[in-house]
This record gives structure tokens, C-alpha cells and sequence, in this order.
């Protein structure tokens, strides 16, 4: 008995599958449910968005949603005019440029002092860790405080450190050169522990047999990062910039909080300008054609950062 199941067993073991995972279709079919799901979540929205930002669609007017071909590209025309969204476009420019390339430096040198700490570096990565359990929001509200001309702690502290006179406080979100300078402060210290967990992760993952064959030659600590662990973090290096980049570009609430992008459109960003527009002043149109301008420039950025990346995965 006990041999005849275990010949059924085997047969019911070889048999055929069913029809459906024979089937070519069978992974698409699998797959079918993510498909929809980035389709009327992602790419329908974005679609209808192009749509719209080739009509002078405006919120209160519904009959202003038509298409004409002669009227086409009039929102990305008043856009190429409007001087505030190029104010906003070369702040953006500078607040992306500024604040990826000093949040990297820093990460960098983070990264590489924790990755010498031989005791108790769990507990320093956990309090690396803190600033991102904060809410843009927050963060926003906390800094908006910190740089308040009147009872901010920053003038404060240099009052009482005697660096500052008490009738000549710098007004730090209203200043135009300052006002930027705060947010990229505030963004810089809620999203450096990105950076730098990313770059950590990588410097601990770096083979030793490098750095065994440098201690041979009598390398220095210098030249030892200057030609091993810098080359060698380089695939590390271009996602960190690329996921930051990408994050910074729509940087909107910490901007929003702190200064609303003025005052006199001193600290505007394309995702405030964009807001204002769209939703203030109801003109999706407009708004859906200055966020199609975001998206392609976003898009560029990600391909070179993925270009160098490859690079350096072919290099190594």
C-alpha cells in the first residue's frame, strides 16, 4: 500500500501544472494588478496633467478646459516671460546646487569618522537618526523660531555672547542673501542622516585587501581615502546625490513654514510658485505647465546621475 502512494505521489508530483501557470500570459497576468495600479495612480494623473497644461484651464471657469492647437504652448510661453518663475528657477537651481553638495561633504566626513568608532556605534547611528523623525512641518516651525529677528534663539545667543547689538537684530527670513541660507540650514540638518547612513553603509561594505596593500606601501590615512574609499564610494556617491537631488528639487515644506517663499519672492522655489499659482490662484493650467518644466528637469538630473553611476560600476 505504502508503495502505490507513493507512486500516485510522484505522478501527482509530475504531472502537468494547470492550464493557467502553463500559460505565457501567466506572469503578466500576475503582474496585471501593479500595472493598474501605476496606471490610475501615476501615470493617468500625469497624462491628464500634460493635458491640462496645454489648455488655459482655470479652477473657478470649468469651460476654460478645451484644447486648441493654435493656443498650445501659451502657458509655457507666459511662463518663459514671467519673471518670478525665472527668480524661482535660478533659486531652485541654487538651493538644489548649495544644499546637495554641502550635505554630501558633510555626510561624507560623518560617515567616515563613524565608520572608525569601535565602540558603541549602534547608539550613534540610532541619534544619527533623529533629525528624520521630525515632520518637514516641524522642522519648518522649529527653524521659523530659531532665526526670528525678534525672539529667535539665534539672535538671542549672539546678544548674550556679545556678537550682536541688541538694536541691529538681523532679520534672517526677510533678508534676501539670509533667508535663503536658513532653509538650506533647516533642510540640511533634517536630511543629512540620509546621506550619510548611505555612504556609511558603503564605506563598510569596501574590501580590506586594498587597504591592507596601501598599510604595505606606507599610504597615508589621506591617501588612503584620496585614492581607495573615494573611487571605491563612487556607485554609493551618485545614489546618495541622485535620491537627494530628486528630494530637494520639490523641497516645498520647509520653504512653505519659514518664509512662503518671500518675502517679495525673495526665497521663491518652483514647488511654492507652482502652489501659488495652482492652487491660490486657481490657474491649473499655468501650474500644470511650470510642474511639466519641474518634472523634465528632475528627469535630466536622475539620467545623468544614473549615467555616472553606470560609469563608475564599469570602472570598477
Amino acid at each position: 500500500m505504502s508503495e502505490r502512494a507513493s507512486i500516485d505521489l510522484s505522478q501527482a508530483q509530475g504531472g502537468r501544472p494547470p492550464w493557467y501557470r502553463s500559460s505565457r500570459w501567466f506572469p503578466a497576468f500576475m503582474l496585471l494588478p501593479a500595472f493598474l495600479f501605476v496606471f490610475f495612480v501615476t501615470a493617468l494623473p500625469l497624462l491628464y496633467s500634460l493635458y491640462i497644461s496645454f489648455t488655459p484651464y482655470e479652477l473657478l471657469k470649468p469651460n476654460s478646459l478645451h484644447f486648441e492647437l493654435a493656443t498650445a504652448f501659451r502657458n509655457y510661453e507666459r511662463l518663459f516671460q514671467d519673471q518670478i518663475f525665472w527668480k524661482s528657477f535660478i533659486n531652485t537651481i541654487l538651493f538644489l546646487a548649495v544644499t546637495v553638495n554641502l550635505e554630501f561633504v558633510l555626510a561624507l566626513g560623518l560617515s567616515q569618522l563613524l565608520a572608525r568608532v569601535t565602540w558603541g556605534q549602534g547608539v550613534m547611528r540610532t541619534l544619527l537618526m533623529i533629525p528624520m523623525m521630525f515632520a518637514p512641518i516641524l522642522v519648518g516651525f522649529q527653524f521659523r523660531w530659531f532665526f526670528n529677528a525678534n525672539a529667535g534663539l539665534v539672535n538671542n545667543a549672539l546678544i548674550d555672547l556679545g556678537l550682536m547689538n541688541p538694536q541691529n537684530r538681523v532679520a534672517w527670513l526677510v533678508d534676501e542673501p539670509l533667508g535663503m541660507l536658513t532653509i538650506i540650514i533647516a533642510t540640511i540638518w533634517m536630511n543629512l542622516p540620509v546621506m550619510t547612513i548611505i555612504l556609511l553603509a558603503g564605506t563598510l561594505s569596501l574590501p580590506a585587501e586594498p587597504f591592507e596593500a596601501a598599510d604595505v606601501d606606507g599610504a597615508s590615512n589621506w591617501q588612503k581615502f584620496r585614492y581607495i574609499t573615494f573611487p571605491l564610494l563612487a556607485p554609493f556617491s551618485y545614489i546618495a546625490l541622485t535620491i537627494r537631488s530628486l528630494d530637494v528639487a520639490r523641497a516645498f515644506d520647509i520653504v512653505r513654514i519659514m518664509t512662503d517663499g518671500g518675502p517679495a519672492h525673495r526665497t521663491e522655489l518652483l514647488w511654492t510658485y507652482i502652489t501659488r499659482l495652482a492652487i491660490e490662484d486657481t490657474k491649473f493650467g499655468l501650474g500644470s505647465a511650470m510642474s511639466w518644466i519641474t518634472v523634465i528637469i528632475s528627469v535630466l538630473f536622475t539620467l545623468y546621475f544614473f549615467r555616472q553611476l553606470v560609469k563608475s560600476r564599469v570602472v570598477q
